[in-house]
């Protein structure tokens, strides 16, 4: 099993790892403009970031309930999975576009946009709703691949879209001097150009499953209720989640522009360490996935047991490089002396928080492939009213470590809470 868990994580690895490159790229070239860039990118970023991960329910719902399906070698209903989440996708894609107006002005208000960034910020967020369609659909596509235990093509979709926004971004701020309006329609194009090669490798080798399609099952009342009632759950799991760092960056954002920056940079980090440790977590929501519909418990538990293994030395080799690298790694993505010198004194806190904060990434995937979607919304939202209260109660003592005291007792506290659940449930939860 070894073997197996390596298999799936590896490619879902450097998939992940490449995932914070849109952020860190944007990052980057607006940081190396001016500080008012880097916090207007920042605020846009985590504005999407948010309306995204509330629907990321349509990778992680379908990873679990098709990796079931695979392990139950149930052809039919694994594409007609595919085919149902795809249209909630496309509809939910084509609602963001028409609704830009009122979301944009909600988002500004909630994030505390200045009167200077606004202009910036508005131009980077109707640029980027533009690209809602594809981006969910290759939420499905990715979803589904990883369901069918195939870690592969999303890596090459990943990567393709990482590097050509990499690239389209790069040309369109440094050449064509685009600025933010130029990272935003370099993020469009790659993920267009990522949904498209997802479909092309779709058709190439899953074209023998097109012959179980039967249109009247793809939005079949039974089904279709027992999509959603697994999914809504992950959907409010993940609103807590987004609105946990929402209240992140209006928090910052209240502070003002050096702290913004420094807390956009800061937060990078621990994307970089949660997207690899990720890796690892979206192996356990294929493989616990696969073993519960084939009803093998023995092979559940393994590879829990394989999962944290593996995600906790990853965590410690991510808290060595943010303790050691810190200062070259600050450097890289700002020249701005004052942000540098603001961050110096978070060193430590970098270097600590994959340790206390990997649990609770690998009992996610080991939730989803369970389709423990309660107990996943249950130890979320406990673990959101703890942020609050406990940043309000620290705020008092500890006024510029507030924040980040709050946020590693979040992480922690969900890691603790998933625990103690499994220990109780085991594989009954549902």
């Amino acid at each position: 099993m070894h073997k197996e868990i390596l298999k799936l994580s590896i490619p879902n690895i450097l998939s992940n790892v490449s995932v914070p490159m849109i952020s860190t790229v944007d990052t980057m070239l607006m940081g190396h403009l001016s500080g008012l860039h880097l916090g207007a990118v920042g605020i846009g970023a985590m504005v999407f970031n948010f309306i995204y991960w509330n629907f990321g329910f349509l990778r992680m719902g379908v990873t679990g309930m098709t990796a079931q399906e695979f392990g139950k070698k149930n052809e039919g209903e694994q594409i007609h999975l595919l085919l149902r989440a795809a249209f909630i996708a496309l509809m939910i894609g084509v609602t963001l576009i028409v609704l830009v107006t009122p979301i944009e002005s909600i988002a500004m208000t909630l994030m505390n946009v200045s009167q200077d960034q606004m202009p910036i910020v508005s131009e980077y967020f109707r640029i980027r709703v533009l690209a809602a369609p594809s981006s969910l659909l290759v939420y499905v596509m990715m979803g589904w691949f990883l369901g069918m235990q195939n870690a592969i093509f999303p890596l090459i979709v990943t990567i393709v879209i990482n590097i050509g926004n990499a690239f389209l971004s790069y040309y369109l701020v440094t050449q064509l001097q685009w600025e933010i309006g130029g990272v935003a329609w370099g993020t469009v194009i790659a993920q267009y150009l990522g949904l498209f090669l997802a479909l092309f490798l779709f058709t190439q080798k899953y074209k023998p499953l097109f012959r179980h399609i039967k249109t009247a099952l793809i939005l079949k009342k039974e089904a279709l209720t027992k999509f959603l009632s697994v999914n809504v759950n992950i959907f409010i799991r993940t609103v807590a989640l987004t609105c946990s760092f929402g209240f992140f960056y209006s928090q910052s954002s209240a502070g003002g522009e050096t702290i913004l920056a420094v807390n956009v940079i800061l937060i990078q980090l621990l994307n970089w360490m949660s997207y690899g440790i990720d890796g690892f977590a979206y192996s356990a929501e294929s493989m616990v996935g696969k073993y519960k519909g084939a009803d093998d418990e023995n092979s559940v538990y393994k590879a829990i047991k394989l999962a944290f293994t593996w995600g906790f030395g990853f965590a410690i080799v991510y808290s060595a490089l943010n303790l050691f690298f810190f200062d070259p790694i600050i450097a890289f993505y700002t020249s701005d002396e004052e942000i540098i010198n603001a961050s110096l004194k978070y060193r430590y806190w970098m270097g600590l928080f994959p340790i206390i904060a990997f649990a609770c990434y690998i009992w996610d995937g080991v939730f989803i492939g369970l389709t423990a979607t309660i107990a996943m919304r249950n130890t979320m939202l406990f673990s959101f009213i703890i942020f609050i209260g406990s940043y309000y109660l620290l705020l008092n003592f500890y006024a510029e470590n507030a924040i980040w005291m709050a946020m590693m007792l979040f992480l922690f506290v969900r890691g603790v809470a998933q625990s103690i659940i499994f220990a109780k449930q085991k594989l009954n939860m549902v």
